[in-house]
């Protein structure tokens, strides 16, 4: 038996909730995932960032989209992600808490979790007075 999505008890719900968020960011666009959601093509992304003593790691989960179609970009400081697959696109923008050396960057991809570590750089430099 297939769960009819018009039956979800938590629809209503749901659209309260991005009702009220609505009102309170007067007026501007809050994307709610699910059934009546502003965007249904866009999606959220889950992530974390962990920072490690010399590494620093973001972990993403973005389901549905295939290897090929996952773009990422850092500057140092800004991580962006932009995937798309057949039913969804995710476009994302991290600030990252610590500054990293992008040419370190390594990444994988597997069963929806992206993961992408990067060597952290020392955000100050030693001067040696003379």
């Amino acid at each position: 038996m297939r769960r009819d999505d018009r039956d979800d008890p938590f629809d209503d719900f749901f659209r309260e909730i991005e009702r009220m968020m609505n009102d309170m960011m007067d007026g501007q666009n809050v994307d709610v995932q699910g059934p009546g959601a502003t965007d249904p093509a866009g999606a959220d992304v889950h992530l974390d960032v962990y920072e490690e003593d010399d590494t620093l790691r973001v972990v993403a989960d973005i389901p549905g989209v295939d290897r090929e179609s996952i773009d990422l970009k850092c500057d140092g400081t800004v991580l962006t992600l932009d995937a798309a697959g057949t039913t969804r696109e995710y476009h994302e923008r991290v600030q990252l808490p610590a500054t990293v050396d992008e040419h370190s960057a390594r990444a994988s991809y597997n069963n929806g979790i992206l993961e992408v570590t990067f060597d952290r750089v020392d955000d100050s430099a030693n001067i040696d007075l003379s």
